[in-house]
């Protein structure tokens, strides 16, 4: 599982692995870095339903 998601890129199909969204899955959109340095992403689902999540919970899925 790779914590620091540094190739995580917009489009890129992920599942969510903890936290408050945990199992749910979908595009990345909108990547930003806070200012404290934690990186944060949009996750759009399929349904477009869209939710916030950090980087650091989410894994890469190959399509």
């Amino acid at each position: 599982m790779d914590y620091n998601n540094t190739s995580l890129k917009d489009g890129d199909y992920c599942k969510v692995v903890s936290g408050t969204h945990k199992g749910k899955q979908g595009r990345v959109r909108d990547i930003h870095t806070s200012k404290t340095g934690h990186i944060t992403i949009t996750v759009e689902q399929d349904d477009h339903t869209r939710f916030k999540t950090l980087a650091r919970n989410v894994e890469i899925v190959k399509l």
